[in-house]
C-alpha cells in the first residue's frame, strides 16, 4: 500500500503466504498468522515441520511439497478446515493416524513417498483420499476420557399440600442408521457410527435414566420390533410406533429401513387408551385449496407426529402424600412426538407441519372431550384444557422460529417472516383455528392460533444446544407440557462444555456420544385436572363398542398387525342399534401397537 492508503486509515490482509528459496526452517512468527487460508511452503529444504502448525486454524489449502520431510507432527490433525494437502515428493514413510481427522479433505498428494505398503494400497485405490483418511481415523486410538455424568438441575420443590402425580419423561432423536453416514459425519470413526455399536449407548443412557414415558424419533421400523420393543417390554415398558409416509408405498422388505416416531410408557403407571398417527402430506393434500405452494412445499415431505393418549394408575400417584380422590385418580395424558422437517430453507414448511400439527391435537382433544361427556352424566360440560398435554419432539427450529414462537405464545402472524411470503393463507384458515380482528388485540390480529397453553420444560439458558454436530449446533428438541396443571421440578443438564473445549470434540456422533442429538429429561409434578375423563380403554385390536340412545356417531379405528393386515373397524351408533363392519385389505404400516391384550372395559364406569 501506499502511504496515501496507509494515512487513509486502509488495512492490509493477505490471507496468502508463499515462502520459497531453499528455505530450512520457517520462522517462529510464521505460526502466529492465523488469519492464513493458503500457505506455500513448495520446494524448499525443510526435513520438519513442528506442532505449532496447528494455530493456523483457518487454513485451507497447505503445499509441502518438494521438501526433505521425514514425519509429521499429529497435531497436523486439528486443521480440520483443510480442502487440499499437498505432500508430494518428501521423504515421509509413515503417516499420523491423527491425518483421519482431516474430514474436509478433498485431495491429499502423497506421490514421490516412501510410504509403507499398508499405506499405499488404501491409497492408490479409486477415491483414495477418502479411504485414507476413513482408515487412519479408524485406527487412530481414541484416547478422549468419557464425559462427565451430566447434572440434574433443579428447578423446584412438589406441592405437598395438594394432590399430585409425579412423573419424568425423555425425548431423543437416536439417529437412524441410514443417517449415520461418513459424509455427513466424517469427523467419526466409522465403527462408532455403525448401529451395532451405537444402539448400546442408546439403550444404556434410555435405561439409566428409565423415564416413565419416553419419545424417540428417528427410530428405525425394523429396529422398534426387535430392539427398542422387546428391550424395553424387559424393563416393563410397553410402546407404539410409526414410520414415516413414505413406508405405504414401499415393499415390505424395503420399510424395514424407513424411520418413524415411537412412544413408550411404563405400564406399571399408565394405560394406553387410544393412538394416532398424523401424517402431514395427507393434511396438505386434503387442505391444499388449489395452493401450488402447499402441493409442492409441504406435501412432498414425509413428516409425522405420533399421538398417544394415556391414563394414569393409581401406582403413578404413589408418590402422592394426600390423600387422593378416587374419582381424580385416572388423569387423561395426551402424549405427542413429532419430527419436523429438517430444512433451513423450508422453515415455511416447519411451521405449517406444526400448525397442522396443533390442530390435529386440538381434534383428537375435542373427540376425547366429545366421548367422555357421551359416557359421563347428561350435560356435564368438560375443559378440553382437562386433557394433560405432553408434547415432545425434534422440531427443527431454534428458540426463535415461528415454530416455537406458535407453540409458547400460542399464536403467530399470518405473515411471519417464516412463511417467506408462499400463498398459505387460504388453506392454512381450513386447518388452523383462526382469530380475526374483532376477536383478537390489534397486536395478534390475522393470527394462526391453538387453544392450549403450553410452558416449555427447559429453559432456553440451561442447554446452549441439543444438537451437536461440526457445522451446527443448537436447540432444536424440546418438551412442552401443559403450563396449568404441570410444572417442571427438574431437568437433566448438558453435557459440560469444557469436556467438548479440551478434547477438541468437534461434534457428534462420537465414540461416546452415540447420537447427534442429546437426549431431554424432565422430572414433571401433575396436578388432577378434573375429575378423570371417562375415555374407555382400547383393546389393541379391538375397537369400544358403544350403545347409547340420544345420539349419532360414527368412529374409525385403524391398527396395523405385524402381518402389515390393516383391519378396520367402522362402529356407527344410532340410537340402541350398534353395527361393527370389518375390513381388511393389504396396505402399508401405520401407526402399531403391540401391548398384551387387555379385557375391553371401562373402568372409569
Amino acid at each position: 500500500m501506499g502511504q496515501e492508503e496507509v494515512g487513509a486509515g486502509k488495512k492490509s490482509f493477505w490471507p496468502e503466504l508463499e515462502i520459497t528459496g531453499n528455505i530450512r526452517n520457517i520462522s517462529p512468527a510464521v505460526w502466529s498468522l492465523q488469519h492464513l487460508t493458503s500457505l506455500y511452503l513448495n520446494d524448499n529444504c525443510l526435513s520438519r515441520i513442528p506442532a505449532e502448525i496447528a494455530r493456523l486454524e483457518h487454513l485451507m489449502y497447505l503445499d509441502l511439497s518438494c521438501n526433505k520431510i521425514r514425519s509429521l507432527p499429529a497435531e497436523i490433525g486439528e486443521l480440520t478446515r483443510l480442502r487440499e494437502l499437498l505432500l508430494n515428493n518428501n521423504q515421509l514413510r509413515v503417516l499420523p493416524y491423527e491425518i483421519g481427522k482431516l474430514f474436509n479433505l478433498q485431495n491429499i498428494g502423497l506421490k514421490g513417498n516412501p510410504l509403507t505398503m499398508e499405506i499405499q494400497a488404501v491409497y492408490s485405490d479409486s477415491n483414495g483420499t477418502l479411504k485414507l483418511l476413513s482408515y487412519m481415523l479408524d485406527n487412530l486410538a481414541v484416547t478422549t476420557p468419557q464425559p462427565p455424568q451430566r447434572p440434574w438441575i433443579h428447578l423446584g420443590e412438589p406441592d405437598r399440600s395438594k394432590p399430585s402425580c409425579i412423573f419424568t419423561v425423555m425425548c431423543y432423536n437416536v439417529l437412524c442408521d441410514k443417517y449415520a453416514t461418513r459424509q455427513m459425519y466424517g469427523y467419526c470413526p466409522s465403527w462408532a457410527l455403525e448401529w451395532e455399536y451405537r444402539k448400546k449407548g442408546i439403550m444404556d443412557e434410555i435405561k439409566h435414566y428409565i423415564a416413565d414415558i419416553i419419545t424417540l424419533q428417528e427410530v428405525e421400523t425394523d429396529q422398534f420390533f426387535n430392539f427398542f420393543l422387546p428391550e424395553l417390554k424387559n424393563e416393563g415398558y410397553d410402546g407404539i410406533f410409526s414410520p414415516k409416509s413414505r413406508a405405504k408405498h414401499m415393499s415390505e422388505n424395503e420399510r424395514k429401513f424407513v424411520d418413524g416416531c415411537a412412544i413408550f410408557w411404563r405400564t406399571s403407571k399408565f394405560t394406553l387408551i387410544k393412538e394416532r398417527l398424523i401424517e402431514f402430506n395427507q393434511l396438505a393434500m386434503a387442505n391444499h385449496d388449489g395452493s401450488e405452494d402447499m402441493l409442492n412445499r409441504v406435501m412432498t415431505k414425509d413428516n409425522i407426529g405420533l399421538a398417544a393418549l394415556l391414563e394414569t394408575k393409581e401406582a403413578a400417584w404413589e408418590n402422592c402424600e394426600v390423600p387422593m380422590d378416587k374419582s381424580q385418580m385416572s388423569q387423561a395424558v395426551l402424549v405427542c412426538t413429532a419430527h419436523i422437517h429438517w430444512d433451513p430453507e423450508f422453515c415455511d414448511v416447519k411451521l405449517i407441519q406444526t400448525i397442522m400439527l396443533m390442530s390435529e391435537i386440538r381434534q383428537i382433544v375435542s373427540e376425547i372431550v366429545e366421548e367422555s361427556q357421551h359416557r359421563s352424566r347428561p350435560g356435564r360440560k368438560i375443559d378440553p384444557n382437562s386433557i394433560q398435554l405432553l408434547l415432545c419432539g425434534d422440531l427443527n427450529s431454534l428458540p426463535d422460529s415461528g415454530v416455537v414462537e406458535f407453540l409458547t405464545k400460542g399464536t403467530v402472524s399470518m405473515d411471519h417472516e417464516d412463511f417467506k411470503g408462499f400463498g398459505y393463507k387460504t388453506c392454512l384458515q381450513k386447518i388452523a383455528m383462526t382469530k380475526n380482528n374483532n376477536s383478537l388485540v390489534n397486536t395478534a390480529a390475522n393470527c394462526y392460533t391453538h387453544s392450549f397453553r403450553l410452558s416449555a420444560a427447559y429453559d432456553f439458558s440451561i442447554m446452549a444446544y441439543t444438537n451437536y454436530t461440526y457445522d451446527f449446533k443448537g436447540i432444536i428438541d424440546y418438551i412442552f407440557h401443559s403450563a396449568d396443571t404441570m410444572s417442571a421440578l427438574g431437568v437433566l443438564g448438558p453435557i459440560d462444555p469444557d469436556w467438548f473445549r479440551d478434547n477438541k470434540v468437534m461434534g457428534c456422533p462420537h465414540p461416546h456420544i452415540p447420537s447427534d442429538h442429546f437426549s431431554l429429561l424432565v422430572q414433571l409434578e401433575m396436578r388432577p385436572a378434573t375429575a378423570a375423563l371417562s375415555c374407555g380403554r382400547q383393546h389393541p385390536y379391538n375397537p369400544i363398542i358403544t350403545t347409547t340412545s340420544t345420539f349419532t356417531t360414527t368412529t374409525t379405528f385403524t391398527t396395523t398387525l405385524t402381518t402389515s393386515t390393516t383391519t378396520t373397524f367402522t362402529i356407527t351408533n344410532t340410537n340402541t342399534t350398534t353395527t361393527t363392519t370389518t375390513t381388511t385389505n393389504i396396505t402399508g404400516a401405520q401407526s402399531t401397537h403391540l401391548g398384551s391384550p387387555e379385557e375391553v372395559s371401562d373402568p372409569l364406569g
